[in-house]
């Protein structure tokens, strides 16, 4: 009995309950193998056999291969934004926020396995035109709209002057990917730039909105 399993027949667990556990013992094994072997050289019949489960529950939850693929990046971009939770609850000033937050998504950005997974949505983009614009719209949900999100009530609370907030989120993310997106492609190894480095890079845009260091504030 694989680990699935086991969970599932675990006592008192509602049908809810159950749901996530499979969708997680899918997502875990179709990662596993998309870097193992490749997303063109994996089947989702592989996946079933390594996860459990059935084809008709696949397609259920994930629509297609494709729909798994963009599922188990979405769910790795998820681990990044926990780390703006984190900073949001921290008590920090938007400045701080801003600064630290783009320390870690750097980070979270260059490690190995973001790396492969971001190699196999670019290929498969290039394959699927169709699936690269779902995938970028993704991102721009996940991304671009919670930090205009924050820009939009920082300026109602007054930490901010920022009149384009969507525009300034996309300038945000883009001057801290730089030329990450290129290294991807051309399978070249991404450098993070250092913490002063970062900060340095950010100080004119944060200046440019009214958003002050603490010991200007």
């Amino acid at each position: 009995m694989n680990a699935e399993a086991e969970q599932l027949d675990a006592p008192r667990m509602t049908q809810d309950e159950r749901r996530t556990v499979r969708r997680q013992a899918i997502l875990d094994a179709a990662e596993a193998l998309f870097l193992e072997y490749g997303y063109p050289s994996v089947s989702l019949s592989t996946i079933v056999q390594r996860s459990g489960g059935s084809l008709a529950t696949i397609y259920q939850m994930f629509g297609n291969k494709q729909g798994l693929l963009r599922a188990v990046v979405d769910r790795s971009s998820d681990e990044s934004l926990k780390d703006l939770d984190t900073l949001l609850a921290s008590g920090l000033s938007p400045r701080r926020i801003l600064e630290e937050f783009a320390i870690s998504y750097l980070a979270f950005t260059t490690t190995p396995r973001k790396i492969a997974f971001m190699r196999l949505v670019i290929t498969e983009s290039l394959t699927d035109p169709d699936f690269g614009e779902a995938f970028d719209n993704d991102m721009q949900m996940k991304y671009i709209a919670r930090i205009a999100g924050l820009f939009e009530n920082w300026n109602a609370q007054g930490l901010a002057r920022i009149d384009r907030p969507q525009q300034a989120a996309e300038l945000y993310l883009a001057m801290l990917l730089c030329n990450l997106p290129i290294r991807f492609m051309l399978g070249r190894p991404a450098e993070k730039p250092s913490r002063e480095d970062t900060i340095w890079r950010l100080a004119g845009f944060l200046d440019r909105f009214g958003m002050k260091a603490e010991t200007e504030a």
